[in-house]
């Protein structure tokens, strides 16, 4: 359809959409390999494993790594920081920034069999964006007003607000597109476990938790010739020590280790190759503003002080990664408060132990730190943290959780002190909003409710302006900084053993799977 009859087909007047149109490129996930061999399988092996595979209700980055080569958004977060068009071919935008208008893929089969419309986008977006369905992403949907299908090809999102991340928005962190209707049925979430009903280039075969989830190239998918691979599996390991056993005598053929220093266990191993890849992922320490303790800005303040973020790093991942100040290593440049204009950055004892008497604790305090269970960085991170603290009073004692309880804490924002671990879409409004935002508009996991940060954060989603979005979101994070609901630790590099036979897998910079798509083996 051409603009003039698409703007007549929405009731509007010709030349008042403004054309920014980002076609999608010949392949969706980054150039295709001439000659690339079809068909193998690869196995996996991973530390952790996703709670569930529901990727509009389950919340748990080990989720978001592994349901994006099942179901697929609108768009797709390229590693250049940009969003590319997945399901959709390209948009346009109002200039007033209210309205999206986007072109829906045709030719799309979900693993049902079904054709993919653009009545089935408007189900899934609907379906998310209602707080009542109980998304965790619910919330960076709440720009939107109304969403709209002309016709079978053109979606319409109509915004209360403008939302200049929209389009990063509709990538594949939370929701995807599925069949229409899909969650009439009560047992339609659970089902997700057992069958995949995305779009994406590998569909479900098995998920046993404890032991492997199974994928296989699926068919039908849109693009032609992808993915390469026939079948993938992930094998769920109990500890480092058995995933690095299992690389030396090939039982798996990829990991991207937890621990990147135990690469060097593996270095001159015959028949692996070792690889280091940048981040968007960073290690965090949340302090729950509703604790007893914690609620005392300075409190929090004596903790960011006194914590030795290269020395908790080395300890955590040796030097495979990058201390960060306010925001992941990755979006430094762009989007970062100067390291050397963070204030509260340790170590400053004398400084720490200052506030911890102003706010009463001149003779000590007692906390608790939760950690995750195979996230094997928090282990030695947390020894050090425990050191470090106790040179200014606070005695820390650790308590290891499985990841299913402190997701349930997390979004319960029963925080306490914890140690997190996630990764962001390279878009500052992704990765601050919905965290920090006070109730209801962001969920404030940590209690925070700061209502100068709040307004920050609601002028940043609503401005288009480039420079403009970086001096709100660099106040933002002097604020931030300056109260403390978390202390940003490290950015670590992804480091990833592969055998011989893989070739061309490349690690996305969120730590999710999508490089995937594009390997293939020999």
């Amino acid at each position: 359809m051409g603009k003039g009859r698409r703007n007549a087909a929405l009731g509007m007047a010709a030349g008042w959409v403004v054309a920014w149109l980002a076609w999608a490129p010949a392949s969706a996930y980054g150039p295709p390999v001439d000659g690339a061999p079809l068909g193998g399988n690869l196995t996996i092996g991973s530390l952790v494993e996703p709670p569930a595979l529901d990727p509009f209700h389950q919340a748990a980055d080990a989720r978001i790594a592994v349901s994006l080569l099942m179901y697929q958004g609108l768009m797709y977060e390229d590693p250049s920081g940009a969003a590319q068009p997945l399901l959709a071919t390209g948009y346009e935008v109002s200039d007033d920034g209210l309205t999206y208008i986007f072109t829906v893929r045709e030719g799309v089969t979900f693993h049902t069999g079904a054709a993919m419309t653009a009545a089935d986008v408007k189900y899934s977006y609907d379906y998310i964006r209602n707080p009542d369905n109980g998304s965790p992403g619910a919330r960076d949907f709440n720009a939107i007003d109304a969403i709209e299908t002309p016709d079978a090809t053109t979606v319409v999102f109509r915004l209360n607000r403008p939302n200049a991340a929209l389009p990063m928005t509709l990538t594949n962190k939370y929701g995807a597109v599925v069949p229409a209707g899909y969650f009439d049925d009560d047992a339609a979430r659970n089902r997700m476990n057992v069958e995949s009903v995305g779009t994406g280039p590998f569909k479900l075969v098995s998920f046993q938790p404890n032991s492997l989830l199974g994928l296989a190239r699926f068919e039908d998918y849109w693009e032609d010739g992808a993915p390469y691979l026939d079948e993938v599996t992930f094998l769920f390991m109990p500890n480092a020590a058995s995933l690095l056993v299992a690389l030396r005598n090939q039982r798996i053929d990829l990991a991207v280790l937890g621990r990147p220093q135990d690469s060097e266990q593996l270095a001159g191993v015959p028949g692996l190759e070792i690889t280091r890849f940048p981040s968007l992922n960073h290690k965090t320490l949340d302090l729950d503003a509703n604790h007893p303790v914690l609620s005392d800005v300075r409190v929090r303040q004596a903790i960011s002080l006194a914590i030795d973020k290269d020395e908790l790093m080395r300890a955590a991942i040796g030097d495979y990664g990058t201390t960060i100040g306010t925001i992941v290593a990755g979006m430094q440049d762009a989007w970062g408060l100067p390291l050397d204009q963070v204030p509260f950055q340790g170590p400053d004892i004398a400084a720490a132990k200052a506030l911890l008497a102003e706010a009463g604790y001149a003779d000590g305090v007692d906390l608790e730190l939760a950690t995750i269970i195979g996230y094997d960085w928090m282990d030695p991170a947390g020894a050090t943290l425990a050191q470090q603290l106790s040179e200014v009073g606070i005695t820390l004692g650790i308590n290891k959780v499985e990841l299913g309880v402190w997701i349930s804490n997390f979004r319960s924002r029963q925080m306490g002190f914890t140690f997190n671990d996630w990764g962001t879409s390279p878009d500052p409004h992704l990765l601050f909003y919905r965290h920090y935002h006070k109730q209801p508009s962001g969920a404030d996991f940590r209690n925070w409710n700061n209502d100068d940060a709040s307004a920050l954060l609601a002028q940043g989603q609503a401005t288009a302006d480039f420079a403009e979005r970086q001096r709100i979101y660099k106040a933002f994070q002097e604020i931030f900084a300056t109260s403390v609901p978390t202390v940003m630790l490290f950015s670590p590099d992804w480091v990833v053993v592969t055998t011989e036979r893989v070739k061309n897998y490349v690690q996305h910079p969120t730590g999710w799977y999508f490089g995937l798509i594009r390997a293939y083996v020999e």
